[in-house]
Parts: structure tokens; sequence; C-alpha cells
């Protein structure tokens, strides 16, 4: 129960890492606001808040489009209104293009750069406001924890899909940035960097040229789960990692170190 009783923002909460980070929170201690466009799971199966319930852990759902201030705004002042605090905010919520560079259309960069970098930078910032309000819970010398969800192609090529990796590599630079201006001031803030996790999505993220793509790239004998990307959370999230700040925590099955 390592984050018992804390208030725990997870964007993109109703699917795949989103989902598993906040059912691992939740049975942890946490008490979980889900934000995202959807209730429904894209990958189908019980709704995050459901499960959450169901397994005796405490959660709540709030419509909300991460690229829309006004929005991000009142997902924070709610939070605080009904939960008193803001203890944890995850960014997790992302979109992704499926183009190279030349076939990159102004649309497709816009909705992906809204989500995963507008959104972002929204997430942190309304996060930081709360977070300056607060004093550390039994009086902590932190007052407030932020972890960015990105990816190893926020640091390698993303093949044939730039907008994503440039949202990614926005969200490893964000998390030093506010890591840095924000620590002298007791916030923490860190990323974890996916490598290939299989979420139960169709489609493009599991088409068979992608898996190949993947298994080659990683040591690991086995792709990645949205359950190994929730562990890497709870601890950023918990006082284990309290002198921890300005990191990308790879969880890639090696995929960087090969």
């Amino acid at each position: 129960m390592r984050l018992q009783e804390r208030v725990m923002i997870v964007t993109g909460g109703a699917s795949g890492i989103g989902k598993a980070i906040a059912v691992r929170a939740a049975s942890e201690g946490a008490k979980v606001v889900i934000a995202d466009i959807r209730e429904d799971p894209v990958e189908g199966g019980e709704a995050t808040v459901d499960l959450i319930k169901n397994s005796g852990g405490d959660a709540s759902f709030k419509f909300c489009d991460v690229s829309n201030w006004a929005e991000v705004d009142a997902l924070v002042q709610d939070t605080v209104d009904t939960r008193g605090t803001l203890d944890v905010m995850v960014n997790n919520a992302a979109a992704h293009g499926r183009s190279a560079l030349l076939e990159t259309t102004e649309e497709e960069w816009d909705a992906v750069m809204s989500v995963g970098a507008k959104g972002m930078f929204f997430g942190c910032k309304r996060a930081v406001q709360q977070m300056l309000k607060q004093t550390g819970r039994n009086h902590s010398e932190v007052r407030g924890r932020i972890i960015n969800i990105s990816s190893q192609h926020g640091m390698i090529r993303a093949p044939f899909d730039f907008a994503y990796g440039v949202s990614k590599a926005c969200a490893v630079y964000m998390t030093k940035q506010v890591a840095g201006d924000y620590a002298s001031e007791g916030i923490v803030c860190n990323a974890v960097a996916p490598g290939k996790i299989i979420t139960g999505r169709t489609g493009a993220a599991i088409a068979p040229e992608t898996i190949s793509y993947s298994n080659a790239r990683t040591p690991w004998p086995r792709l990645g789960r949205p359950e190994d990307v929730a562990s890497a959370v709870v601890f950023l999230a918990s006082d284990d990692a309290s002198f921890i700040t300005g990191e990308n925590l790879m969880v890639d099955g090696g995929w960087m170190a090969s």
C-alpha cells in the first residue's frame, strides 16, 4: 500500500497503459481519478472505474480533452474540490500518427501534438499550479509528483511515425525542464518510457511487420505488458523515489541497451 490515501489523476486512463496504471495505483491504496475522452476501453473489457471499484478500490471518472486548457483546469479543480489535494499527476494521454515526414499532413501533426505535447504541457502546468499551494503529505518534503509517459521513440526514431516521435521527444525534454525548475519547491517530475507494449489494441499496433521489428529490437524474450509500465509508475509515485527527479525510466526489455 505504497500510495495509501494519495490522490492521483491518470489522463488517458480508460484504456491500455493508462488503465493498467490506474488499476495498479488503486491496488496500492491510491484514490484515482481517470480522465479520458471515453469511458469504455479501446481494447474492450470492463471500464477502469468499474474494475477498480469491484476490487474494493477508490476511483472516479471525469471526461477531459487534455488539449483543452479549460477542461484540464476543471479536471484538477474538481479533483481538489472533491478529494482535497492532488498528490500525483500522470500525463499518459497520447495520440498516434502513422506517417513519415513527407506524408505527415498539417492535420495529423496538429492532432498528435495537441494531445502528446500541448496536452502534457497543460497537465504539467496545472499540476504545478496546484502543487505549489500544498504542503507535503505527512510533512514530507515532496509537495507533489508528476509522471509523464514518454517512449523510447522520444530518443530514437519512430519508424514512419514522425509526429508521434516528436511528441514523445517533447515529453522527455518537458520532464527534465519541469524537474529542474521546480525541484526547490518540492515538486518531483519524472517520465516512464515504455518499449513495445501489447495492450490488446488491434490494427497497425500489432501488424506483423510491427511485431517483427519490435521483437528484433527487444533483447528480453517477450514484449511488454501494460502492467510492466504500471509497476514503474507506482515506484516513481511512492516515497521510494523521493530523491529521483528529471529521470526518463526505460521500461523496454533492453530495447535501448541493444
